[in-house]
C-alpha cells in the first residue's frame, strides 16, 4: 500500500473531515502539522454552516456525492531516481532564499506580465523568474509562430515518430521565444463526445492518450522547455467548470469518479506523463469527488506526489485557487496567474510577495507566520519549481523571453522591450502538412473512388461549403478564434495559437487541380445556405466535394450559442442538409469534414452519391495542402479514430450536463460508466457503431497472421491452447521483485508479453498499417470486454510482408485494487487480440495466468 498519511479524527465521519480543507486558515500548527480535536470542531461547524446554506438540495445530475479523503502531509520531493541532481542543486538553491523571494516564485505577479503567467523575479539574484504560455498547439498571442495540428489529430495520427517530432518542434518553437512552461499538452478523455475541449486532447482512450502525452512530452523537453500536463483531472467539460476566485459559492461540478476508474481511466496519462518525466502538472478548475482539484490532497499528495512520486511542481489553472492554506496544505506548489479572480481587486502586482489581491502572495507569509503553513511546505514547493529548471537545462544559456502577450509594439517604453517578433517557424511547417495529411481519416471510399487520378482529372468540379474557403476577416480575424468562418483548423479557446498563415482547400485544390489539368473548371459554393447555387452546379459537376465542420473550445467564449461545450453532435452551418443538397444532384460526391471531434453522420453516409468521406479534424495552418496530398494519393490514408462514431447521440454513456435549473453549489456528475468509456461501453452494452474506435481506412488492403506470444516478466505459469489453431504461445520469466520509482512501482513498467506477428499487404499501393493489440481480462475482473494496450503504425510496400513486435508492460494487463492500493494482475485467462480496429480483429489468442500478482511498491 502506498506510504498515504490519512487523517482520521476520532469520532467525527468522513463526510466532515473533508471540509477540514476549505477553512484551514482558521488552524494553527504551532508545532505539528496537524491541528487538535477542539480546532477540528469549530472549523467544521464554520464549513457546515457554509454547506448547507440555502440553494443546495438537489442538483441537476445529483446533489449529494462522494468524499474526497485527506492526504497529509504533503510529502517533500527527494532526491532519488534521475533528478536526483537537479533536486540536490534546488534545494541548496533554496536554503539561501529568504520568505519574501521563496513567494515571488511561487505566486504569479497577475496577468500584465509578458507571457500569459509569470512568477515573481528575485533581483537581488538577478533571477528573472518563469515565462509560462500557452498552447497545446503552439505559442499563443504571439506572432511568427506555428499553427500545429491539435491533439486529437496527433492521436489520429496513431503515429509515434510524428507524435514526438510535433512535440520537439512545438518545444523548440516555445524555446525560441522564451518561454519556460508550455502549458501541454492537455491529456483530459473524451468522456463526453460534445465537450468543448476535447480536441486539445488526444481522444477517449486512456492507453492511447497515455502514449501521445508521454511522447508529447519528452518532445517538448527535450527542448529544455518544461511541459505542463493539464488538467488534473477530471475536467471533462465547460459547463459550470468554475474558477476565478468565487470560493464556496461559486457554482462548479464534481466529478464524482470511484478509485479505481480514476487510476485504470483519468490518471492513467498523467502517471504516464509523471513516468516520462514531465516538469510540472496543472490542477483543474473542477471538483473532484466534492473537493476542488487545486485543494484535493487525495489526487495531489496522495496519488501525484506519493504514489507516483512526481519530483516536479503542481500549478494551479488560472485563477483555479479558491482559497489558500487549504490549496498549500493539498501539495498545490504555484499560483498562477497570481490574483483572486479575473476582475476582483488589482491585476497587476510586479511583487507578489506584497501582493494583497492573492490567496497566496503576502498571505502565505502570514500563514507561515502564524502556524497555518509551515515554511518548509513553501520550501518543497520552491524546490519543485526549481529541480524542473535544473533538470531541463535553463540554468545554461536559456534565452529571455522574446515576446509580449497581445503586443505588437516593438517598445513599450525607454527600457521596457516589447515583442521583438522572433520567427522560431523554422521548417515546422513541412511537419504540419505531413501531420494533416496522416491524420486524415479515410471513412469511406466507393469503387476506388480516391485517390484522384492526376492524369484523369474529372472536366468538372464543384466544391461547396464555407469549410473550404478562408474567413474573410483573416485566419486570425476573431479572438483565440472564437468564431467559425471559413474553413476549420483548430478550436476556440486558451489552446490556440495566431495563424501565421492557413491554407484553404479550395485554394489548394484549385492550384493542385490547374497544375495536372489546366482546361479543368472548378467552381464553387461557399455559402452553406444557397442551395439553389448548389444544386445548379452539382447537377452539371463531374465531381463535387462538399466540406463541412463542428467547432468548440472553451467556456469562456460562446460561439454560435455554444459555451464552450457543444450543443450537440451534428455539423454546423445545416452542414447535413448541404452534403444532402448537394449529392442528390452530384453521383460522385466527396465529404470532408473538419470537426472537433464525432459528428452524427446518419443522414447521407449510406447515400450511394457519397462516395468518399475525408475526415480531416483540425490540421493547423497547411490544411488545405494536407488534404490535396491525401486526394491525389502521394499520401497514403493511415489515421485512425481516437474515439468511437455512433449511430445516435445517445449510444454514447456520457453526456455534458447543460443546466442547473436548481441552483446546486455543487452539480455531482457521477461517472457512472466507471470503466466504460468510448468504445468499452458500445462493446459491453452490444451498441453497433456508426464507426468503431481504432477504425479507418487505406487505399491498400492488408492481412494479419503469424502470432506469438512470449512471457517474459511474470511468475512461471502454464499457458492455455490459442484460440485460433494457427497460433503459438511460448516462454516464461521471472517473478516480479516491485521496487518504488517514477510512475509507480517500477515492475509496473517491466516487459509481461511481446506480441509477433506479421502484416501482408495484399494491396496495390504501398502504405502504413496501424496494427492495434487489445487485452480481455479474465472473467470476473470487472472490466470492459476489451481494452487497447498496445499499437505500432508500420510501413508496408506492396506485396511485401512486415514483421511486428509489440511489448505489453505489466501494468497493461493489471487492474486497480482498491482494498490492496495496489496494482494486481489478476489470474484466470488473458485473451490478446490483434486488429485493425476495436471491432475489426483479425487474430486473437489466450493465456492462463495461475496466480495473482501484486505490483505494489515500498
Amino acid at each position: 500500500m502506498p506510504r498515504q498519511r490519512q487523517f482520521i479524527a476520532r469520532g467525527i465521519s468522513l463526510i466532515l473531515i473533508s471540509t477540514f480543507l476549505y477553512s484551514t486558515s482558521f488552524i494553527s500548527f504551532p508545532s505539528t502539522l496537524f491541528p487538535s480535536s477542539d480546532v477540528i470542531s469549530s472549523t467544521l461547524n464554520h464549513a457546515l454552516e457554509r454547506r448547507q446554506s440555502p440553494g443546495s438540495p438537489t442538483g441537476t445530475a445529483l446533489s449529494t456525492g462522494p468524499t474526497s479523503p485527506l492526504i497529509l502531509p504533503s510529502p517533500n520531493v527527494t532526491a532519488t531516481g534521475p533528478w536526483s541532481k537537479s533536486i540536490l542543486r534546488a534545494k541548496q538553491f533554496t536554503s539561501g532564499l529568504t520568505l519574501p523571494e521563496k513567494i515571488n516564485l511561487t505566486t504569479g505577479i497577475d496577468v500584465n506580465g509578458r507571457c500569459v503567467g509569470n512568477s515573481g523575479s528575485i533581483p537581488r539574484l538577478n533571477f528573472a523568474g518563469f515565462c509560462l504560455e500557452d498552447s497545446p498547439l503552439g505559442v499563443r498571442l504571439t506572432d511568427y509562430n506555428s499553427a500545429f495540428p491539435a491533439g486529437i489529430n496527433a492521436a489520429m495520427s496513431w503515429d509515434k515518430d510524428l507524435i514526438l517530432q510535433r512535440g520537439q518542434a512545438m518545444g523548440a518553437e516555445h524555446r525560441g521565444k522564451g518561454v519556460n512552461v508550455q502549458l501541454g499538452p492537455m491529456m483530459n478523455l473524451g468522456r463526453d463526445a460534445a465537450a468543448g475541449r476535447n480536441w486539445e486532447g488526444f481522444g477517449a482512450d486512456p492507453f492511447l492518450a497515455g502514449v501521445a502525452s508521454a511522447l508529447t512530452i519528452q518532445g517538448i523537453q527535450s527542448q529544455g522547455v518544461i511541459a505542463c500536463a493539464k488538467h488534473y483531472i477530471g475536467n471533462e467539460q465547460e459547463h459550470f467548470r468554475s474558477g476565478s476566485g468565487g470560493g464556496e459559492n461559486s457554482v462548479s461540478y464534481s466529478s464524482d469518479i470511484d478509485d479505481r476508474t480514476l487510476h485504470e481511466v483519468y490518471a492513467w496519462p498523467f502517471a504516464e506523463s509523471i513516468k516520462a518525466g514531465v516538469g510540472s502538472v496543472m490542477c483543474a478548475y473542477n471538483r473532484i469527488n466534492g473537493t476542488y482539484a487545486c485543494e484535493n490532497s487525495k489526487i495531489i499528495n496522495g496519488i501525484a506526489k506519493e504514489e507516483l512520486d512526481f519530483k516536479g511542481f503542481l500549478l494551479s489553472d488560472w485563477a483555479a485557487l479558491e482559497s489558500g492554506a487549504a490549496s498549500a496544505l493539498a501539495g498545490t506548489d504555484m499560483n498562477q496567474p497570481g490574483f483572486i479572480g479575473y476582475g476582483i481587486g488589482p491585476q497587476n502586482e510586479p511583487n507578489p510577495s506584497t501582493a494583497n489581491n492573492s490567496f497566496w502572495g503576502e498571505a502565505l507569509a502570514q500563514m507561515v507566520a502564524n502556524g497555518t503553513v509551515p515554511e518548509w511546505r513553501v520550501d518543497d514547493m520552491v524546490v519543485r519549481i526549481m529541480s524542473a529548471y535544473y533538470e531541463m537545462g535553463q540554468d545554461k544559456d536559456y534565452p529571455a523571453v522574446k515576446y509580449w502577450n497581445f503586443c505588437s509594439f516593438n517598445q513599450l517604453g525607454p527600457t521596457q522591450p516589447g515583442n521583438e517578433h522572433v520567427n522560431v517557424q523554422g521548417n515546422h511547417s513541412i511537419l504540419i502538412r505531413e501531420i494533416g495529411a496522416k491524420s486524415t481519416v479515410l471513412l469511406k471510399n466507393l469503387n476506388g473512388t480516391l485517390p484522384l487520378n492526376e492524369k484523369k482529372l474529372p472536366r468538372n468540379i464543384a466544391i461547396f461549403g464555407s469549410d473550404a474557403g478562408p474567413n474573410p476577416d483573416g485566419p486570425n480575424g476573431c479572438g483565440d478564434r472564437g468564431c467559425d468562418q471559413g474553413t476549420l483548423a483548430m478550436g476556440w479557446g486558451s489552446g490556440t495559437a495566431n495563424f501565421p498563415y492557413l491554407i484553404d482547400p479550395l485554394s489548394a485544390i484549385a492550384n493542385w487541380v490547374h497544375e495536372n489539368s489546366p482546361d479543368t473548371m472548378i467552381e464553387y459554393v461557399t455559402n452553406d445556405y444557397n442551395y439553389n447555387q448548389v444544386t445548379s452546379l452539382a447537377t452539371q459537376a463531374d465531381l463535387c466535394m462538399v466540406f463541412a465542420n463542428a467547432d468548440s473550445g472553451e467556456g469562456y467564449i460562446t460561439v454560435d450559442g455554444n459555451a464552450g461545450d457543444r450543443n450537440n453532435l451534428t455539423l454546423w452551418h445545416s452542414g447535413d442538409t448541404l452534403i444532402t443538397t448537394a449529392s442528390s444532384h452530384c453521383p460522385n460526391t466527396i465529404v470532408v469534414l473538419h470537426t472537433v471531434g464525432p459528428v452524427i453522420l446518419e443522414k447521407w453516409i449510406e447515400s450511394e452519391n457519397v462516395t468518399a468521406v475525408l475526415f480531416a479534424g483540425l490540421p493547423g495552418q497547411e490544411s488545405g495542402n494536407s488534404i490535396v496530398d491525401v486526394l491525389s494519393g502521394s499520401v497514403n490514408p493511415s489515421a485512425r479514430l481516437p474515439f468511437t462514431i455512433a449511430e445516435s447521440a445517445f449510444d454514447y454513456s456520457a453526456n455534458v450536463v447543460y443546466s442547473n435549473p436548481t441552483n446546486e453549489i455543487i452539480i455531482h456528475i457521477p461517472y457512472d460508466e466507471a470503466l466504460e468509456i468510448d468504445y468499452r461501453h458500445f462493446d459491453a452494452n452490444g451498441i453497433v457503431p456508426r464507426f468503431e474506435f481504432g477504425f479507418g481506412l487505406s487505399y491498400t488492403s492488408s492481412a494479419t497472421n503469424s502470432s506469438t506470444i512470449l512471457s517474459s516478466s511474470l511468475p512461471p505459469t502454464p499457458t492455455s491452447a490459442p484460440v485460433n489453431a494457427s497460433l503459438s504461445i511460448s516462454g516464461t520469466g521471472p517473478a516480479v521483485t516491485p521496487t518504488g520509482g517514477i510512475g509507480g512501482p517500477t515492475s509496473l513498467y517491466d516487459t509481461a508479453f511481446t506480441i509477433s506477428f506479421t502484416i501482408h499487404n495484399t494491396g496495390a499501393f504501398d502504405g502504413d498499417e496501424v496494427a492495434q493489440v487489445y487485452v480481455g481480462f479474465p472473467d470476473g475482473s470487472g472490466e470492459p470486454p476489451k481494452v487497447l494496450r498496445g499499437f505500432e503504425k508500420v510501413w508496408v510496400g506492396k506485396g511485401a510482408r512486415c514483421n511486428v513486435q509489440i511489448v505489453l508492460r505489466n501494468k497493461d494487463i493489471s487492474i486497480w485494487d482498491v482494498v490492496k492500493q495496489a496494482w494486481v494482475i489478476p489470474s484466470g485467462r488473458f485473451t490478446f487480440f490483434v486488429g485493425a480496429s476495436s471491432r475489426d480483429i483479425r487474430m486473437s489468442q489466450s493465456v492462463t495466468v495461475t496466480k495473482l500478482v501484486t505490483l505494489n511498491g515500498p
